[in-house]
């Protein structure tokens, strides 16, 4: 009768332990991000992430109004916040300095490590804004970009006196977006043998300073 009962008790299913609205929250959110990530915007769906996060649909839509909202909590937002703490990080060390050719290539050493950190994010918000028009977000709507695109031309601006053949505030998107398309196609850019990793790292450094100074000389 004993024995009976162990078998009984092993084969009663294992009650869940409840998760709080926070974990639950928490769980979506992540599995949204790598959904949107691997899937781009419109081929992620709700039931995916769902079964990811190991929840219903239901619980999904009493936490987030729709995909769009889901898309910006899990993807947008972390991406926003990211670079207004790598825009913060950049004020804290070049303010009151002038920025020499050293300082300029560890910026742009640490702009292609943020830039590869987040590569899958910003590859899905790139998708997204380019060719799904379902979500409104795109790359130019964060904040913390538009401060260092604004910081970067002022910078610029202060140097040259506005004396340049491109202007300061289009310049400073041309360059990063060199180091972006670099950074993001890296492995279609740059097949096996043509150049070891440390010196295509280099090649963008120079490249990206070498470019904003010749800009900075026309006319002067």
């Amino acid at each position: 009768m004993a024995k009976a009962n162990a078998i009984s008790a092993r084969e009663q299913p294992t009650r869940r332990k409840r998760r709080s609205p926070d974990e639950i929250s928490s769980l979506i959110l992540d599995a949204a991000a790598h959904e949107f990530e691997e899937n781009g915007y419109s081929g992620a769906t709700t039931a995916a992430i769902a079964r990811r996060a190991d929840v219903t649909e239901a619980q999904i839509f009493r936490l987030f109004a729709s995909k769009a909202e889901l898309f910006r909590e899990a993807i947008f937002q972390p991406l926003n916040r990211h670079f207004s703490e790598f825009h913060a990080r950049d004020l804290a060390t070049s303010q009151g300095q002038g920025m020499s050719r050293e300082m300029a290539r560890r910026y742009i050493n640490e702009l292609q490590d943020f830039m590869g950190e987040h590569s899958r994010m910003l590859m899905s918000l790139i998708v997204a804004s380019a060719y799904e028009q379902q979500t409104p977000e795109a790359l130019t709507d964060i904040e913390g970009l538009r401060a260092y695109f604004e910081k970067g031309a002022e910078t610029m601006t202060r140097r040259t006196g506005g004396k340049t053949k491109v202007p300061p505030d289009l310049m400073v998107r041309v360059s990063f977006a060199a180091v972006l398309a670099c950074v993001m196609f890296k492995d279609w850019l740059f097949p096996p043998g043509l150049a070891s990793e440390k010196a295509i790292r280099e090649a963008i450094v120079d490249f990206t300073i070498d470019g904003i100074r010749a800009n900075d000389q026309m006319g002067l």
